[in-house]
């Protein structure tokens, strides 16, 4: 079983939209056969991003996927902006495919400010770098369960350790 490669220059390209009008974008898709809501998801909001300035940092969002995208076609994002307001940005992006919303995206933009701070403090762990990652752990529940071997694949681009 072969894995899709992507390199992080692949994913990077992949989220450079090619903008057709001031709220109007569009997005390719990666190689494979499938459009992938995390693509959708992270070109959505990028389109959003180009519409508010640059010290507005999203904030909070809402993502809902409305149907499955046609690899072989690419998605049109039309942004809608909501509200321009002193602190906060609203957006709302429809991804398009033949004339029909394949997703749906609110989200907020902030100014960064000041405000109160309340967390609790992170609890004693070991070093990332001492834990087994999760591509390992797979690999080594496929010596038993060769098909589990197909979630090990998930883990190429991004290193996952649990503790």
């Amino acid at each position: 079983m072969t894995a899709p490669s992507q390199t992080l220059a692949e994913l990077v390209e992949l989220m450079d939209l090619e903008q057709l009008e001031t709220t109007l974008f569009r997005g390719l898709n990666g190689p494979g056969t499938h459009v992938f809501g995390g693509q959708v998801l992270g070109q959505a909001i990028v389109a959003a991003t180009r519409t508010v300035g640059a010290e507005r940092h999203l904030h909070s969002l809402h993502g809902y996927f409305l149907r499955p995208g046609d690899h072989s076609r690419p998605i049109v994002y039309d942004v809608d902006p909501i509200r321009d307001g002193k602190s906060f940005n609203t957006r709302r992006v429809v991804g398009i495919q033949k004339g029909r919303a394949i997703f749906n995206l609110s989200a907020s933009f902030q100014i960064r400010e000041p405000g109160v701070e309340h967390d609790a403090s992170m609890p004693p762990a070991p070093d990332p770098e001492t834990l087994p990652s999760d591509r390992e752990h797979y690999q080594k529940l496929a010596k038993d369960d060769p098909k589990l071997l197909r979630f090990a694949y998930r883990y190429d681009l991004i290193d996952s350790r649990q503790v």
